[in-house]
């Protein structure tokens, strides 16, 4: 796997183990308790998608996961940090709300100024950085108003778009980021997941974006984590990987089907740091 050439950069993830998973109650389309989890499988998944971002050559920080929170192990809804700067999570459901103070508590021990939420927003799940702006999710779990919050905070331009799928409840399931150049951002995306408005905006700001397909979407391979060349997907999303070739990407499936059970893969286990811009 190349690491040099253009559009490669390194970069830092934060992540969960996880320790403590398991599917206990319902809060998305994808979990359902009367199915049985296996918490060692999640957890050999979840360290082999943790050291495939290591042989790629990227920094991955780990926070240590807390007895009776199975979701923390999906550490891109813990937070947004962007510019160095830390957006906190303030969840919807109750039953990951403590998750919100723990990420936080991370990044101030870790010495980063960090701001908490005043609106209901679920991290990096649903707002992406593409190039200089935000792509904003909202429907099911983040308030239209903290996308306001966060371009107060992070002065980025913030683009709110409405999500009508209940099976993708966060815009990292129904859209990702392939890069997130400034001179030449990329994304994929499922379109049946947006609104109309929502898809024309979209269509407008990314003509050339790749789509992907009912299969795609269902294997949740939009859930994925690109650093401008290598895309870590779901093997379910075959299509997708095809595209994704065609366009110059270098594709790594790594099964997640166990954290799946939970509404969650390889992105939603993964939180961006970006640093400063020296």
């Amino acid at each position: 796997m190349s690491t040099t050439a253009p559009g490669w950069t390194p970069r830092r993830y934060l992540m969960c183990e996880p320790t403590y998973y398991t599917v206990s109650y319902e809060i998305n389309p994808w979990m359902h308790p009367d199915l049985a989890t296996d918490t060692q499988r999640a957890v050999d998944q979840w360290r082999r998608l943790r050291d495939v971002f290591v042989d790629l050559g990227h920094a991955v920080e780990q926070i240590e996961p807390i007895p009776g929170l199975p979701d923390m192990v999906y550490a891109a809804n813990g937070a947004l940090v962007v510019d160095g700067i830390v957006y906190s999570a303030k969840f919807r459901y109750p039953q990951r709300q403590p998750e919100a103070p723990a990420y936080e508590k991370w990044f101030a021990d870790h010495g980063y100024v960090t701001h908490t939420a005043q609106r209901v927003n679920e991290g990096e799940g649903d707002m992406l950085v593409v190039g200089s702006v935000l792509l904003a999710g909202t429907g099911f779990r983040s308030e239209r108003a903290a996308h306001a919050e966060a371009q107060e905070l992070f002065g980025h331009p913030v683009i709110s778009l409405e999500l009508v799928d209940p099976r993708y409840y966060h815009l990292d399931t129904a859209l990702a980021v392939l890069s997130s150049s400034v001179d030449s951002p990329q994304i994929a995306y499922y379109p049946p997941a947006f609104s109309a408005g929502s898809r024309n905006v979209l269509r407008q700001l990314f003509p050339d974006a790749v789509l992907a397909d009912d299969d795609d979407a269902a294997a949740l391979g939009l859930n994925i984590v690109s650093d401008g060349l290598h895309v870590v997907h779901a093997p379910g999303a075959a299509h997708l990987a095809g595209e994704l070739r065609e366009r110059g990407y270098e594709t790594i499936a790594v099964d997640t089907t166990e954290l799946l059970k939970g509404g969650g893969g390889a992105k939603c286990c993964t939180l961006e740091i970006r640093e400063p811009i020296s």
